[in-house]
């Protein structure tokens, strides 16, 4: 029988049975009451209530997955309703809270107390670990924020700037990222320079002076022919290889060169003691010596310049003309050690007239001690007769 057919019939049995004053209660028509006729309805299951809308009057929970690898839960109970979720990510745990380390920046690139923002990733870092940040942190040498460029004291990688590092810092010249010291950019980031005593791209030697009668001149090997008189190699150099001029190819004096013209070698200065000229130049069919210089002894490289003391006319007739013809002139030549400036004298080391050092008038045999000259008063040419 039916659910809804056994409840008709056990309403008609209840109408019959007030009407025969019987009680409803103890079931009987003044005797034991027989069994209805079929059962008048089962109790409902926990799932047909669930099918029905009827709450059972428990808790229920649900889960769900989403497609990140994310789960979340949610709780409701009969006595009210209440829904707590939790979100989990698969990679790093809770979701980061904006603003806190290791989570995004918030906005206008804020972070929370001791943090700054990294603008690469937009993700708060300690403070200090950003170069630039005026905060020196981490591995960084110094950091002067906006200051730090590539030639600043502190470059914008955050390293003190050195020589070598490739960025063209404070006082340096050049800086080619190496130590070498012959390839343009010398080991001191200086370019380079003859005379700093280090052989650089383009130079045969470097002694570190500008001397010019030493074995390097100009930073290149001297040599016979290079116009340079090489001091105790060559007694002469007129820069060519011809013969019959008064120097020979293998820079020495030819026979007979001396008295009466002036010579490219060391031409004695007659009645001195051991006193030498020789002419960088000569002009003039050997009347005009051209950048003289002077040798006393076996010392060599005195500048003659201008002073009262002088006396051409007996300095030409020391060397074998018959006088001075009144022509002298004068311009700057250097005289850095060892050679020096000499002037005019008729004393200290002898009583003739001779050149003399112009610091304290002896030489001879000495080394020669003033240097200061390109005054534009040294002799820079002399003609004789």
């Amino acid at each position: 029988m039916s659910p809804a057919l056994s409840r008709c019939a056990a309403a008609l049995a209840l109408l019959c049975a007030c009407n025969n004053d019987a009680d409803p209660q103890n079931g009987s028509f003044g005797g034991a009451m027989t069994e209805p006729m079929g059962s008048v309805s089962a109790p409902m299951t926990d799932g047909e209530a669930g099918e029905s809308g009827e709450s059972s009057g428990g808790a229920g929970e649900s889960t769900s997955t989403t497609a990140d690898g994310s789960t979340s839960t949610s709780t409701s109970t009969s006595e009210g309703s209440s829904d707590e979720s939790t979100s989990t990510s698969g990679s790093t745990g809770l979701d980061c809270v904006p603003g806190y380390q290791g989570c995004t920046c918030l906005p206008d690139n804020k972070c929370g107390n001791g943090l700054e923002c990294d603008p690469e990733t937009v993700e708060c870092v300690p403070l200090g670990s950003l170069c630039g940040d005026a905060i020196k942190g981490g591995m960084e040498e110094c950091d002067n924020g906006v200051m730090n460029a590539p030639e600043a004291m502190c470059t914008d990688k955050c390293m003190l700037q050195k020589c070598g590092d490739g960025g063209v810092g404070m006082g340096e010249e050049c800086d080619d990222g190496n130590l070498e010291d012959d390839d343009g950019c010398s080991s001191l980031c200086k370019k380079p320079v003859c005379g700093n005593k280090l052989v650089e791209i383009g130079e045969e030697c470097d002694d570190g002076n500008m001397v010019n009668s030493d074995a390097c001149v100009a930073c290149k090997a001297a040599f016979c022919g290079d116009k340079f008189l090489q001091a105790g190699v060559e007694s002469c150099d007129d820069g060519n290889q011809m013969t019959n001029d008064g120097c020979t190819p293998e820079c020495k004096v030819e026979p007979g060169f001396c008295g009466g013209q002036f010579s490219n070698g060391w031409c004695p200065q007659n009645g001195t003691k051991e006193q030498f000229t020789r002419c960088e130049g000569v002009a003039d069919g050997g009347k005009t010596c051209v950048n003289p210089f002077i040798k006393y002894g076996n010392v060599e490289g005195g500048i003659p310049a201008e002073h009262s003391g002088n006396d051409f006319n007996a300095w030409c007739t020391q060397l074998g003309f018959a006088g001075f013809s009144g022509q002298v002139s004068y311009g700057n030549r250097a005289c850095d050690a060892p050679q020096g400036r000499l002037f005019g004298c008729g004393s200290y080391d002898e009583v003739v007239w001779h050149w003399c050092d112009w610091q304290d008038g002896n030489w001879y045999n000495q080394s020669l001690e003033y240097h200061a000259c390109n005054d534009n008063t040294q002799i820079t040419s002399i003609t004789c007769q």
